[in-house]
């Protein structure tokens, strides 16, 4: 089973009872008296102090023992004598496994932006921000498979490679064994796929929607969790070129259904978070407190755990998309101008028309349900007015839009004509269109993107910054 890890170990009852602890260095300090190297395995944001005598090791091993360096300690575990833990290793022997040249080692003890740790994202993981998100990442992905598996879905595993484009947006990846330099062309000069892999066009998926609906209309309730992409040309905070979508997809759910689940859902996973990843959340909020503590009150986040509590105590306001548009043209930053983009039924919200609703109007999370047709997907179901149709976007304070989803349009004749007005040949989606025609059910499902929940989580603020190797515009390094 391997050496008990810090987490445990810091737990345990000191009875000078001889342990192994491995890890890597994040501090060592030397006095008259003693040597202190703090160890860190990864298994909590807490380190593990680990004590010599001067004179117990040679000078030329404890050369090596610099910071980034990994060692294997065997030593007593004893009841600690300065303040902080309850408990330190009384060392015995020291293995230097690896060691890190404090000359090139570019993790030294001190603060580093955000923006030079993505140059480094292979030893990022290493600092105490980024071990904390990715440990707050696996509860949270725990949580996801946790919440559905109780509650009766399964895990359906839909393609990554597609010919379908689920959004009708454009922008995927193609996926090609083509020779570049030596296209083959048809009559007419196209590039001839007949001759690819596939025998047709093929591309990364941008969603599992489309064949989780199928799996739906067998199983009732299935769900997705996988790797999605988009090749969008966007350098902003909140855009990733592959990201993580979690969607669910429910026979014989509608609208409202729909809105129970996504809420009930978002609120379990965030609580086990907050249940399971104490310590690190205490961090990345007292992190973000000091990067704000030089911004007046007014411009200060609000603190992370209050904020996560803000979403779980809270019952979400629902309202229809028309309802929204007139608070918002009632609304002070309408009528002073102080809104960047103009509001009108029709637009499509913007973050900061969003983040008003949740965080200045209602002051609680929100539900906007019908929105106008002309902006959604044509797969979702058309309401009795022909104007709207039954889609749900989820707000949360301080990013907007978390959730997307819809109940989905069952009527094979209505959801034909949608194929056509928005210009999709049904030839591409024969087999989505025959699940309407064999034993049509109406149902739901929604989507959340998995980054974008553990950007909210942890606090971060750039999405690069809470997946292990971001792949964005021009950079695709590690």
């Amino acid at each position: 089973m391997g050496p008990l890890q810090i987490k445990e170990l810091l737990k345990a009852s000191p009875e000078q009872q001889s342990v192994t602890v491995k890890g890597w260095v994040r501090t060592k300090r030397e006095s008259k008296n003693a040597i202190f190297i703090a160890l860190n395995d990864g298994s909590t944001i807490h380190n593990i102090q680990a004590v010599a005598e001067p004179g117990q090791f040679s000078a030329e091993l404890l050369l090596t023992v610099t910071t980034g360096a990994c060692l294997n300690i065997t030593g007593q575990l004893v009841e600690s004598q300065g303040s902080g833990q309850a408990v330190e290793v009384k060392i015995q022997d020291i293995h230097v496994y690896g060691a890190a040249d404090p000359e090139v080692y570019p993790l030294q003890p001190k603060r580093h932006s955000l923006e030079f740790l993505r140059e480094i994202a292979h030893l990022r993981p290493r600092t105490n921000t980024f071990s904390a998100i990715l440990r707050i990442r696996h509860t949270l992905a725990f949580a996801v498979h946790k919440y559905y598996n109780d509650k009766g879905f399964f895990y359906l595993h839909t393609p990554v490679i597609t010919a379908s484009d689920a959004e009708g947006a454009g922008e995927m990846f193609r996926v090609t064994t083509l020779d570049l330099n030596k296209l083959p062309r048809t009559e007419e000069g196209d590039i001839n796929f007949k001759e690819d892999f596939f025998g047709r066009e093929a591309n990364l998926t941008v969603s599992g929607q489309l064949e989780g609906e199928l799996g739906a209309m067998a199983l009732s309730k299935i769900y997705t969790f996988g790797p999605t992409f988009r090749a969008e040309n966007s350098n902003t905070t909140r855009h990733l070129a592959e990201f993580w979508m979690i969607e669910p997809e429910m026979a014989f759910f509608e609208l409202k259904d729909n809105m129970d689940l996504a809420e009930d859902f978002v609120k379990t996973v965030i609580s086990y978070a907050m249940e399971n990843c104490k310590d690190d959340l205490e961090f990345l909020q007292n992190r973000l407190a000091e990067e704000e503590k030089n911004k007046p009150q007014n411009e200060r986040s609000q603190p992370l755990l209050e904020k996560l509590s803000f979403v779980v105590d809270n019952p979400f306001e629902r309202l229809t998309y028309t309802e929204a548009i007139e608070i918002l043209l009632k609304s002070k930053p309408h009528k002073e101008k102080k809104f960047q983009y103009p509001v009108g039924w029709g637009i499509d919200l913007s973050s900061e028309h969003e983040r008003y609703l949740v965080e200045k109007h209602f002051k609680k999370p929100v539900i906007l349900t019908n929105y106008p047709r002309e902006i959604k997907s044509f797969y979702m179901k058309l309401d009795e007015d022909g104007k709207t149709v039954r889609a749900m976007d989820v707000l949360f304070p301080g990013i907007g839009e978390i959730i997307g989803g819809s109940q989905r349009e069952e009527d094979y004749d209505k959801l034909l004509q949608r194929v056509h007005e928005v210009g999709i040949d049904p030839q591409n989606l024969w087999w989505y269109l025959e699940t309407r025609k064999f034993g049509t059910a109406p149902h739901s499902g929604f989507g959340l993107g998995f980054e974008r929940l553990v950007l909210f989580v942890t606090g971060m603020s750039n999405i690069r910054d809470v997946i292990p190797f971001p792949r964005y515009p021009k950079s695709a390094e590690f």
